[in-house]
C-alpha cells in the first residue's frame, strides 16, 4: 500500500514526525540540564551554606586566634607587626628568672615569717629613701606582728595632728589608724635629697613593674660591675635587671646588715627574699583572705550544682520518661 502512495506524501509524513520528535528531544535535553543545574545548585548552596554558616567562623577565628597566642607565647612578638612600645626589648632589661615564691600556688598562702622579717628590712634598709604609702599599722597586725607589738612600733613615730582647742598643730605619738611614716614630705625634697631622682612608692611596686616579685629580687641581688665597651655615668650604678642598665640606686643589702629575731642568717639573699615577700603581701594585703573565701565559694557552689542536679533529675524524670498514647475514638454507628 505504501507501494501507491506519492513520494510527496511520503515526503509530507516524515517532515510531520521529525517535527514532532524535534520538541520531545528539546524537552528531555532541557530536563537532563535542569536536573543537573539543580543537582550544581543544590550543592553550591550546601558549599556556601558551610563556608559561611556561624560554626565555621568561630573555628576559624578560635584557629587564628590560638595561633597567634601560641606564636606570641613561643617568640614573644608577631613579625609582621613590630614593636610597640617605646623601647626595645634589649633595653628592657634582663628577663629574670621564675623562683618558686610561698604564694605562687593557687591555694597558697604569704610565708608569713618572712613578712615579718620583711619588714624589718624594709624599716632598716627601705624606709630611708621609699614611702609605703598604702599600709597602715593596723594592716601588720595579725600578718607578721601582734596587736601589742604593732602599737608599740606605732608609738615610736611621731605625727602631725591638729587643731587642738587653741587652732594650733600638735604632735602626737602613732596609733593603729595612722599610715606608715614618709620619708621626706614631698616629692621635691625627695628629689633633691637623691640627685634628681624620685624613690617610687613602695606599696604596688610589685604589681606596676613587669615580672613581679622575680624582678624585684633579681634587681636588689643582681648588682655588677659593668662589662667591657659598657660606661655608666657619675652618680649611676649598673644592674642588667634593670631598663637600660643604669640605676640611680645603689645596692644596698648586704650580709648581715640587720639582725633577724628569729635568729635567721641575714644574707644577701635572704633579705632580698624577705623584703620581697612583704612588698608582695603589701601590695595585695587582702591575698590570703580571698583564697580562703574562695575554696569556700568553690566548695559551696560544688555543693549546690549536685543538689540543683539532683532536684532536677527528680523533678523531670517522671515528666521525661512518662509515655503518651491516643487512642482514636471508634465510631461505634458502623
Amino acid at each position: 500500500m505504501l507501494q501507491k502512495l506519492p513520494a510527496a506524501a511520503l515526503n509530507r509524513a516524515g517532515a510531520f514526525a521529525a517535527a514532532r520528535a524535534a520538541p520531545l528531544r528539546t524537552t528531555q535535553r532541557l530536563g537532563s540540564q535542569a536536573r543537573f543545574a539543580s543537582s550544581t545548585a543544590e550543592s553550591s548552596n550546601a558549599f556556601q551554606s558551610l563556608v559561611y554558616s556561624r560554626a565555621t567562623l568561630a573555628s576559624a577565628t578560635l584557629v587564628a586566634a590560638g595561633s597567634i597566642a601560641w606564636y606570641t607565647h613561643l617568640y614573644g612578638t608577631l613579625p609582621f607587626i613590630g614593636e610597640v612600645h617605646a623601647s626595645s626589648p634589649a633595653e628592657a632589661g634582663l628577663h629574670p628568672a621564675a623562683y618558686p615564691w610561698s604564694n605562687k600556688g593557687w591555694l597558697d598562702s604569704f610565708d608569713h615569717a618572712s613578712i615579718r622579717r620583711g619588714y624589718l628590712v624594709y624599716k632598716e634598709v627601705c624606709a630611708a629613701c621609699h614611702s609605703l604609702d598604702r599600709i597602715a599599722w593596723r594592716n601588720l597586725v595579725g600578718v607578721s606582728h601582734a596587736v601589742d607589738e604593732v602599737k608599740a612600733l606605732a608609738e615610736e613615730v611621731e605625727y602631725t595632728d591638729g587643731p587642738n582647742d587653741q587652732g594650733e598643730m600638735f604632735q602626737r605619738p602613732g596609733k593603729l589608724s595612722d599610715y606608715l611614716p614618709r620619708p621626706y614630705p614631698n616629692d621635691e625634697a625627695a628629689r633633691a635629697s637623691n640627685q634628681g631622682a624620685l624613690p617610687p612608692d613602695l606599696s604596688l611596686i610589685i604589681k606596676a613593674r613587669h615580672g613581679g616579685a622575680d624582678y624585684l629580687f633579681s634587681l636588689l641581688t643582681g648588682y655588677v660591675d659593668p662589662p667591657a665597651g659598657v660606661e655608666i655615668r657619675e652618680g649611676m650604678n649598673y644592674n642588667p635587671y634593670f631598663p637600660g642598665g643604669a640605676i640611680s640606686m645603689p645596692r644596698v643589702l648586704f650580709d648581715d646588715l640587720v639582725e633577724y629575731d628569729d635568729g635567721t642568717a641575714a644574707t644577701t639573699s635572704q633579705m632580698a627574699k624577705d623584703v620581697t615577700t612583704f612588698l608582695s603581701w603589701a601590695a595585695e594585703p587582702e591575698h590570703d583572705e580571698r583564697k580562703k573565701i574562695g575554696i569556700k565559694a568553690v566548695i559551696l557552689f560544688s555543693t549546690l550544682t549536685a543538689l540543683s542536679l539532683y532536684v532536677k533529675r527528680f523533678k523531670w524524670a517522671v515528666i521525661k520518661n512518662r509515655k503518651i498514647v491516643y487512642h482514636p475514638p471508634v465510631d461505634k454507628t458502623h
